[in-house]
């Protein structure tokens, strides 16, 4: 597994156009500031939770998905630790995708299932591509001595 990544890694050295790293940083960006949101306004994912069904621990999923956004956004946006962040917020994407908004229809008024739906593809293709040149991974990588 390790090796794969190393490859991959590799590949996407050489293949980076500088825009994606613009693009991390958005996402990063996006999601922390929707992580902000829901510390401010946990009764709203609460609620949200509660309409599919999910009563035993949505407050437990809403603290969950709150820190998650606010700090795995920003390790997305400087580029630390990106992947691990990533694989914390897919599930977060991937059950608001599939349970919460394409149960209540995608092009509704008020839905936010496209923005959900184009996060959750930039953070599979940032799981794969990785955090790019203009990182902080990427300067650890390069000055590990320091």
């Amino acid at each position: 597994m390790h090796n794969i990544l190393s490859k991959i890694d590799s590949w996407s050295e050489r293949h980076h156009p500088k825009w994606i790293d613009l693009l991390r940083v958005l996402l990063g960006l996006i999601l922390a500031a929707k992580g902000y949101f829901y510390i401010m306004h946990t009764d709203t994912i609460i609620f949200m939770l509660k309409q599919v069904n999910i009563n035993l621990l949505s407050v437990a999923i809403a603290h969950y998905v709150a820190m998650a956004h606010l700090v795995g956004g920003i390790l997305i946006a400087i580029g630390l630790l990106t992947r691990i962040s990533i694989l914390f917020q897919l599930p977060i994407l991937i059950g608001a995708v599939f349970f919460i908004n394409l149960p209540n229809g995608i092009f509704t008024v008020n839905s936010e299932s496209e923005l959900s739906i184009l996060v959750l593809f930039l953070l599979i293709f940032f799981l794969i591509e990785g955090s790019g040149p203009f990182s902080v991974d990427n300067y650890i990588r390069r000055h590990p001595d320091e």
